[in-house]
């Protein structure tokens, strides 16, 4: 599962950069938010397996 999530971030972030020259900052805050948001899941989890919390 691991192996397909990253296979996916990278052909987000690869897809159609050959056309375009701009920046999407649409597409880069979702990936970015998304990616903070699942950070902040696994940090409460982790806090919660450990019982530090």
């Amino acid at each position: 599962m691991r192996r397909f999530a990253m296979k996916a971030l990278f052909a987000a972030l690869t897809f159609s950069k050959a056309g375009r020259k701009r920046i999407d900052w649409d597409r880069n805050i979702l990936i970015y938010s998304t990616a903070v948001t699942a950070g902040l899941i696994a940090l409460y989890l982790f806090g919660k397996l450990t019982a530090r919390w």
